[in-house]
């Protein structure tokens, strides 16, 4: 397997530009993988599947639906693929390579473990700023607009949040200067978690069943099915920065009624 996977990047690295790889490589990347995994989330809430694990009973339109995809199209390539063109400097200033030798699992690991924690914690931040009056009506709002996400709202976004909650992703690799593969591997597993997070059904093998800390598509629905100033639960993978900082009371209080509820209807 390993030697399958150097012949692969072998190829790619004797006839693409490092340049080539990291922008447009990256930008190729991010879009196949962004909507393979949200755009089955579209058909499954407009034929009716799966309706037990759905998290809110309401739909979304399929002229929202549109409206979401349509959008998108126009930011990532107006907005993300600019985005990356330009921190390319930063990123081979600060060392990124994409020679071989590549990697170890074990390096790869716990790279992305420390982009995670990085992430979450200048997410959970930034996202309560968005959350305060002014921010939310002239810019978060924008994400807002779907009380009932499905996958690809996760990146449907006013273009100075892209840019401002971007910077938590991109904010770890910057500073360590990884391998390439480790920063495709690390775009790779943050858009499934971000798509699943906002997928809108929370299914027996969803990872926050198996996961501790996780919170997954259960956590973060309650977050937009709120009113702003009262939602709550602000992280974006993690659970722990909102329990320790109490912004996930709502949340909690709720499970705690749902849990009540179950164990009365076991008992009866």
């Amino acid at each position: 397997m390993a030697s399958l996977i150097e012949a692969g990047w072998t190829y790619l690295i004797t006839h693409f530009s490092d340049f080539q790889l990291a922008c447009v490589g990256s930008f190729f990347l991010h879009e196949t993988v962004f909507f393979l995994s949200g755009l089955p989330f579209v058909y499954i809430e407009r034929a009716g599947w799966l309706k037990k694990y759905k998290i809110q009973a309401k739909n979304n339109t399929t002229e929202a639906q549109e409206k979401c995809i349509t959008r998108l199209l126009f930011y990532h390539f107006c907005v993300n693929l600019p985005v990356m063109l330009a921190s390319y400097p930063v990123f081979s200033f600060m060392g990124m390579k994409s020679s071989l030798p590549l990697p170890s699992w074990k390096v790869i690991s716990t790279q992305i473990l420390f982009y995670f924690i990085v992430e979450d914690f200048i997410f959970y931040w930034g996202h309560r700023i968005l959350h305060t009056k002014w921010l939310y009506k002239h810019v978060h709002s924008v994400h807002h607009e779907y009380a009932t996400p499905f996958g690809l709202t996760s990146e449907y976004a006013h273009p100075a949040e892209i840019l401002f909650l971007g910077f938590a992703t991109i904010f770890g690799p910057a500073i360590t200067g990884p391998h390439l593969i480790t920063l495709w591997l690390w775009m790779v597993v943050r858009v499934l978690e971000t798509v699943e997070a906002h997928c809108g059904y929370h299914f027996p093998w969803s990872p926050s069943n198996f996961l501790p800390l996780y919170g997954g598509s259960d956590f973060h629905d309650y977050h937009h099915r709120l009113i702003y100033t009262k939602s709550g639960n602000y992280a974006s993978t993690f659970v722990y920065m909102d329990w320790i900082f109490g912004t996930d009371h709502g949340y909690r209080k709720l499970q705690a009624l749902k849990n009540e509820e179950v164990a009365d209807i076991k008992d009866n």
